[in-house]
């Protein structure tokens, strides 16, 4: 999709990067870490991997294990290193996870402030990490060539990439390479192989196929909705873009969720743990999706799942982008519950214990470096697998998860939306008056005609330059959900992050 580099009016740069800070200060978001939480992190990745408390296993050596990791191309923080291969009988898929409680002291300066950040939050102008970096980007990062700790899952899959075993232990490992998804892709599509891992990544791409089938038998759904980016470039401008993932992406991201849901029934079976969940959604949001299909003309059978028609959509058609971005609504109320820890709540079951998009119980495990909630349950999944205690830390921790994590990624979405807001301001700050051609993908929440003038307005989406901002309707009162239109900027602060369109009242 088209990303456009643009040159903001002068004065401007300065006001935005005022924004940002001003945005980090708002959500309480800082790089800074306290000294006493920094020391730790400096102690910790000169003197290596420790011993966990209250762990008491050994580490496999699996140094000898040839993985990679595949993620952005700028990324340090690399949390997941895999191997993939045919077993004989099916797959054998080796996911080492990066062991961040071998270098957080449970109760020290750094755990306390992990606790309080609860995850990695990404802007336009970089990230707010969970760790320090010498920590999330240096000594316990699964970089190539580096011998690592690591909880290392080993998930066996039959022919159709159904799991039938999974286990995790403490290892050792050592990356042979750093794979960008592009290049991934590339290698996969007859370009050069990375590092010689198109073996690997042709298993990849087979036992990714295999579980997205699965997941569309379970009734899940993965959105592939093209996301909004914004970055700044050498030169000193600014780039905003439309992404659409690679098919790659989504085949690495089914070992993660393969994953999650091995991990969610070790959680179950031993009556302790945490499971990330979303509630189903109700009728009213079904019926509400059926007439947005209806009025942009997506034909929905009664005989299909939401869930099959979101996997034919094409994003890149208005009427297909505009039902994807009224889909997103159907999974709300994501949340934590945390489970057999010191305040003896019960193991949930049923739709309390699945998450809905997944269609299964899951648990989030895969991301310790830049999501607390990891760090604890990838310590019960590895006490789970051979019948020893969760460690007292883990019991006691586990209570508050749920409401540290909700506010965490609360800050998380408002400094990624935030940051966005501001860039899009910023780049057209100096344009107000100017006309864009777009597509409304949102309308009002409500009937246009009941709501109060200030909040009859949607959504609109300007591919050039790629913006996402809300939009009021033109002289005739309507907001074409889905239609191409022309729309006038008629508003645009970085003061007030806010951008406002209205439209002409002629479609494009």
């Amino acid at each position: 999709m088209p990303t456009t580099r643009l040159r903001l009016a002068p004065g401007v740069d300065g006001q935005l990067v005022e924004g940002l800070a001003r945005l980090r200060a708002e959500l309480g978001l800082s790089e800074d870490f306290t000294s006493a939480a920094q020391a730790e992190a400096a102690a910790a990745a000169a003197r290596g991997p420790a011993d966990v408390p209250g762990r008491g296993l050994p580490r496999v050596d699996a140094t000898d294990l040839p993985l990679v990791t595949i993620d952005p191309a700028a990324s340090m923080d690399l949390d997941q290193a895999l191997h993939v291969a045919w077993s004989g009988a099916g797959w054998r898929v080796s996911y080492a996870i990066a062991d961040v409680p071998a270098f957080v002291v449970p109760g020290g300066a750094l755990d306390g402030e992990t606790r309080r950040r609860g995850t990695t939050c990404y802007g336009p102008d970089g990230t707010v990490p969970l760790h320090p970096r010498v920590l999330s980007e240096g000594a316990a990062s699964l970089l190539p060539g580096q011998v690592r700790p690591a909880a290392l899952w080993t998930v066996d899959l039959d022919e159709d990439a159904e799991i039938v075993g999974a286990r995790v232990e403490p290892a050792l490992v050592r990356s042979r390479a750093k794979l960008s998804y592009e290049g991934a892709q590339a290698a996969l599509d007859g370009g050069p192989d990375p590092a010689g891992a198109l073996a690997v990544l042709r298993a990849l791409r087979e036992v990714g196929r295999r579980r997205q089938a699965r997941e569309r038998e379970r009734g899940g759904v993965s959105l592939d909705v093209p996301e909004q980016e914004a970055s700044r470039d050498d030169g000193g401008g600014w780039r905003l873009a439309f992404r659409a993932p690679l098919p790659v992406e989504g085949w690495n991201a089914q070992v993660s969720l393969l994953t999650g849901i091995a991990a969610a029934s070790l959680m179950l079976d031993a009556g302790v743990g945490v499971l990330r969940t979303m509630p189903p959604p109700d009728g009213h949001d079904i019926a509400r999706l059926r007439r947005a299909a209806a009025a942009l003309g997506v034909p929905w059978p009664t005989t299909l799942g939401y869930g099959e028609l979101l996997d034919r959509l094409d994003a890149s058609t208005p009427a297909h982008a505009a039902f994807l971005e009224a889909a997103v609504t159907l999974f709300r109320g994501a949340g934590y519950h945390a489970f057999g820890g010191a305040d003896g709540t019960a193991a949930p079951t049923g739709d309390a214990a699945r998450h809905a998009a997944i269609a299964a119980p899951y648990a989030h495990v895969t991301a310790p470096l830049r999501r607390l909630v990891d760090r604890f349950g990838t310590e019960v999944c590895l006490a789970a697998c051979v019948g020893r205690p969760v460690p007292d830390w883990v019991l006691a921790g586990l209570p508050s998860l749920p409401a540290t994590m909700a506010d965490a990624d609360r800050r998380a979405h408002a400094y990624a939306r935030g940051g966005l807001d501001l860039v899009e301001a910023a780049v057209l700050e100096d344009r107000v008056g100017s006309s864009y051609r777009g597509v409304v993908v949102e309308g009002p929440r409500g009937h246009a005609a009941e709501l109060p003038p200030d909040q009859r307005r949607g959504e609109l989406m300007v591919r050039e330059p790629a913006i996402l901002a809300k939009v009021r309707p033109g002289p005739d009162g309507s907001l074409p959900l889905g239609r191409d239109v022309l729309a006038r900027l008629v508003e645009a602060s970085v003061a007030d992050r806010s951008v406002l369109f209205e439209l002409t009242g002629a479609d494009a």
